[in-house]
């Protein structure tokens, strides 16, 4: 069956948020879609793709009474103009599709409509997913998103947990969503379904191929990442495959777009005055922002969390609001824990870790006003610590942990947390600290810079953001 030609009528792409679950058997205290995944309900993130996408023209948000005044708040809260309407489902999941193809009948009669199911424990489908559903259904009326199979599949008996049947890989794919269908089609099918007494599906195109085997559903290629929220584990893989996303998005704009955004923000930065810090000072000097900078070297310890304070706040008082503060400042302490005195180890934590914990501290009420972004430093040696960096890498454990944590709490009065982590970088820190290497196998600290003021420019919150060396 082929969807092209058919009608005249203007076309309303929906995208329908599927949102009813409750998720008890998933080890969650809450229904899936509000857990938080970098500081906001996972369903933010789906919502944020349909919004986004210039193909999508209305949203339909299905839901059920326990999450209905949460996800009310969330469209107000997001400007998540394209939302039309936020409707109740049921405790099946055919239910809630159901009740978005009841919307939408009156709809039907002069445009023609096309809905794109979705489960909003699918937060990262990609703009180019729900691109090729959009283009798939100008010739089929039933579209799935699908993903290959790289292992080998195999059919067990139940009962005696043995092999039946090794089954042919090429011809079996991991479903997906969305699921795209012609109005008119999917209406049908379920016509057809509900006249079945022992009626009984998981998904839409499921309806689609049992009870309309005349119409073909047509499967696009899905994505690794675009994967479900099931149980709790998955949030530290949706959480990786998050800022590989970010990163690149961010990557795809151009750079002078970018940065030219900058214009007229207010920057501080503290650690600017050498290294990556000094690096962003001036390059965001360059591109129109209002730059202050402090550091060691200009009277500034961050490990006094009040001097710090009385430094924003004369900031703000003489140069006007705060967009954005940068946390850049570090030291590198690059031995044994015992050959360490007890002194010098709490200042190498007071500036690591107490210290962004004071520039965070005292950012709140400036970045509150501004919804601005604060912006910490971590390092690669966060992930796994390792002999002689005792007390900077479980510093910069902390940052990371530190980051997500805020990025949760201020996600409500709209201040976005991020983190930086660099590989290696020519800075005055690292040479003081290794001596001379070649430049070849060190990041430029304008390259880091440039990438970690684009970050400052979007909207994320609670991501590490890796920057390699390629």
């Amino acid at each position: 069956m082929s969807g092209q030609g058919k009608t005249t009528k203007p076309r309303k792409n929906v995208g329908v948020i599927l949102a009813s679950g409750i998720g008890e058997r998933s080890g969650f205290s809450r229904p899936k879609q509000l857990v938080k995944l970098a500081g906001r309900p996972v369903i933010a993130h789906a919502l944020e793709r349909f919004q986004d996408h210039d193909g999508i023209d209305e949203i339909a948000i299905v839901t059920n009474d326990r999450c209905m005044g949460e996800i009310e708040d969330l469209i107000s809260s997001n400007r998540l103009s394209k939302v039309a309407c936020v409707l109740r489902g049921g405790a099946e999941r055919y239910e809630s599709s159901l009740a978005a193809i009841r919307a939408y009948e009156t709809a039907s009669t002069s445009h023609d409509v096309r809905l794109l199911f979705h489960d909003a424990v699918r937060p990262l489908v990609s703009n180019a997913i729900i691109s090729r559903v959009l283009e798939a259904l100008e010739d089929y009326d039933a579209v799935d998103v699908a993903l290959s199979v790289p292992d080998t599949v195999i059919l067990a008996d139940p009962s005696a947990s043995t092999i039946t049947e090794i089954a042919d890989r090429r011809l079996v794919r991991l479903g997906q969503t969305p699921q795209g269908f012609t109005y008119e089609l999917i209406k049908e099918a379920y016509d057809r379904a509900l006249r079945d007494p022992n009626f009984a599906t998981t998904d839409d195109c499921g309806v689609v191929v049992r009870y309309m085997p005349e119409a073909p559903v047509y499967v696009v290629e899905g994505e690794a990442s675009n994967m479900k929220l099931t149980f709790p584990n998955d949030l530290m893989i949706l959480d990786k495959f998050m800022q590989g996303n970010a990163g690149r998005r961010m990557d795809a704009m151009g750079e002078t777009v970018r940065l030219a955004r900058l214009r007229d923000r207010g920057l501080a930065i503290i650690g600017g005055t050498s290294g990556i810090g000094a690096s962003m000072a001036k390059i965001a000097a360059a591109h129109g922002a209002r730059v202050s900078i402090a550091g060691r070297s200009t009277g500034l310890d961050i490990a006094d969390g009040e001097a710090v304070a009385k430094w924003l706040g004369q900031l703000r008082e003489e140069q006007g609001p705060i967009h954005a503060v940068i946390n850049a400042a570090a030291v590198l302490d690059r031995q044994p824990l015992m050959s360490m005195e007890l002194q010098q180890i709490a200042a190498s934590v007071a500036t690591n870790f107490t210290g962004a914990l004071n520039v965070a501290w005292s950012s709140f009420s400036h970045l509150s006003e501004t919804r601005g972004h604060l912006m910490l430093f971590a390092s690669s040696s966060y992930t796994y610590g390792r002999a002689l960096y005792s007390t900077y890498s479980a510093s910069k454990a902390g940052v990371v942990n530190l980051t997500q944590a805020l990025a949760d709490e201020w996600a409500e009065v709209g201040i976005k947390v991020n983190c930086v982590n660099p590989e290696r970088a020519r800075t005055p820190m690292r040479t003081k600290a290794f001596g001379n290497e070649a430049a070849d196998t060190l990041l430029d600290p304008d390259d880091v810079a440039r990438k970690a003021l684009g970050i400052l420019i979007g909207d994320s919150s609670g991501i590490i953001y890796d920057i390699l060396k390629t």
